[in-house]
C-alpha cells in the first residue's frame, strides 16, 4: 500500500527538478536576445537563434524586454539593423496587427528608418 504514494511522490519530485532548469534557460535565452537587440548585434542574435534551432516568428510573442516587445525594444535602443532583421522574420500580418507602427509614431520615432521597414512589411501582407 505504501508503494503507490512513494512512486507518486518520487514522480512529482523528478518532474519538479526536470522542469526548473528549462525555465531558467528560457529566461537566460530571452535576456541574451534582449541584450543583443540593445547592442544592435544582428549576427549574435542570428547565432543564438541558430544554435537553439529557433524561428523568431515562433518565439516572438514570448520574449519581452523591459516590458516591451523586441521591435519596441529595438526602437528604444536605436537598433535599426536588428530591428529590420526582426521585422523581416515576422509575417506581415503579424506586423500589421501588432500596433507597433502607431506606437512608434506616437512615441517620437517617426523619423526612424526602422519605422519605414515596419510600414513596408505591414503593407505587404503575408
Amino acid at each position: 500500500m505504501r508503494l503507490l504514494p512513494t512512486l507518486l511522490c518520487g514522480a512529482v519530485v523528478t518532474l519538479t527538478l526536470v522542469a526548473a532548469p528549462a525555465a531558467v534557460a528560457d529566461d537566460q535565452l530571452a535576456a541574451s536576445m534582449c541584450d543583443y537587440v540593445a547592442a544592435d548585434d544582428k549576427n549574435r542574435l542570428r547565432k543564438v537563434l541558430s544554435d537553439y534551432r529557433l524561428r523568431l516568428r515562433n518565439i516572438y510573442d514570448g520574449v519581452v524586454c523591459n516590458g516591451e516587445s523586441l521591435i519596441r525594444h529595438a526602437f528604444k535602443s536605436n537598433a535599426n539593423d536588428v530591428g529590420e532583421f526582426i521585422v523581416k522574420q515576422l509575417p506581415g500580418s503579424s506586423v500589421a496587427g501588432s500596433g507597433d507602427i502607431a506606437w512608434a509614431e506616437g512615441n517620437g520615432f517617426a523619423a526612424s528608418p526602422l519605422l519605414a521597414v515596419l510600414k513596408e512589411r505591414a503593407g505587404g501582407g503575408d
